[in-house]
């Protein structure tokens, strides 16, 4: 009888202690501000008349991975095998000091700051895509996938050296395309946040007026200051925790300035809507492609390399970079494979695929297809 006292009070402790565990966590998820808010009821009223929001949760425009199937593909272990295995540089990489003067002049320019982060000059307006400038992707500073190392820091003085932006736009909530460090530090130098739909939760929480941001479904367009943006669709996901998973819509971006007009992905699987993009769109001086995090597992919402350069001809362009790699490990594949990959298919395709270095900017009137193997330098 004592034994099963005994025992019986083990498993209540035991249970005790798990139960006192998951309630600590999801309260942390509650009340921790990096893992973002939630659109407002009046919000969510008004997305129920839209064709791609059911029961509650945002859709894709071609059905694929549930929200939960999509979060648990992503953690379950990867397949796609590649011949060499760093999964990260083994030494610091080079990257390039950024040229504020090129930055600030009149010039249409993009510079890419790593991963999927750009930060963009078009009819003399500053724009940044997806800010992300920590060093960890994640909701806490101690788990988490963290950026590579790089033979220069850059990203120590990047938020104070920046000049005043003119608009945040993003693709999605995911922590490794807004980030709340970043958001924090960057909000009081933006006069507009132009988001999907639902994100808008995310920055209010965080301290950024709600007058100062601008939501979008697929296909809305606004004029800014002299250009046209549009939101385009994208086979994707998004959420921040458990309880707001494809609460808030995920996309692409059009930029269309007097001079140029770009095309950024975010992140998503292949499917037709790259052609009607370019349909309605193109044709585009440049298309910025994710391709750098993929996996035969994630093939609804991540493409591979191949996939991305046939991405950038179906928007209408011949001149892309690629997106999503270079400063985090989020897959098994070699770290260098995605570019590797996308120069080889790009060949193939006769697309112009254009490589800066972390930090470089570079003109987009006067693009020119750039292959250093920076990437190898120190391999």
């Amino acid at each position: 009888m004592k034994r099963k006292g005994r025992l019986k009070k083990m498993v209540i402790y035991i249970v005790s202690s798990l139960l006192m565990v998951i309630v600590g966590a999801l309260l942390f998820m509650l009340l921790y501000p990096s893992f973002g808010g939630n659109p407002s009821k009046e919000q969510k009223e008004t997305y129920k008349q839209l064709e791609n929001y059911t029961n509650g949760k945002f859709v894709n425009e071609v059905s694929g991975k549930s929200d939960l199937d999509s979060w648990k593909t992503l953690f379950e272990g990867t397949t796609d095998g590649a011949t060499r295995k760093e999964k990260k540089p083994s030494s610091p990489q080079p990257v390039a000091e950024i040229d504020w003067n090129k930055v600030n002049n009149d010039e249409d320019s993009i510079t890419w700051l790593g991963h999927s982060t750009y930060l963009l000059s078009m009819d003399n307006r500053k724009m940044l895509v997806d800010p992300m400038l920590e060093s960890v992707a994640s909701p806490v500073s101690f788990v988490g996938s963290k950026r590579y190392p790089y033979s220069t820091d850059i990203y120590s003085t990047i938020v104070s050296e920046m000049p005043t932006i003119d608009a945040v736009l993003i693709t999605h909530d995911h922590y490794d395309h807004l980030d709340y460090a970043t958001v924090v530090e960057l909000k009081d130098k933006v006069s507009r946040f132009i988001v999907p739909l639902g994100v808008s939760g995310h920055l209010v929480r965080w301290g950024v007026p709600a007058s100062q941001i601008t939501e979008l479904n697929w296909w809305d367009e606004i004029e800014f200051e002299g250009m046209t943006l549009a939101l385009g669709p994208a086979r994707h996901f998004s959420g921040r925790s458990l309880f707001n998973m494809n609460s808030t819509l995920w996309g692409s971006w059009v930029i269309s300035g007097t001079e140029n007009r770009l095309f950024i992905s975010g992140d998503g699987g292949y499917g037709a809507h790259f052609e009607e993009i370019g349909r309605k769109y193109g044709p585009f001086d440049l298309a910025v492609i994710e391709g750098g995090q993929y996996d035969k597992k994630w093939s609804d919402i991540h493409m591979i390399p191949e996939q991305s350069i046939q991405a950038s001809l179906d928007v209408n362009t011949t001149k892309m970079m690629l997106s999503h790699w270079g400063a985090f490990t989020l897959a098994s594949h070699d770290w260098r494979d995605p570019i590797q990959r996308a120069i080889k298919a790009a060949k193939e395709k006769d697309v112009d695929i254009v490589v800066p270095q972390i930090g470089e900017t570079l003109s987009i009137s006067a693009l020119k297809p750039a292959l250093p193997s920076w990437w190898d330098e120190n391999s």
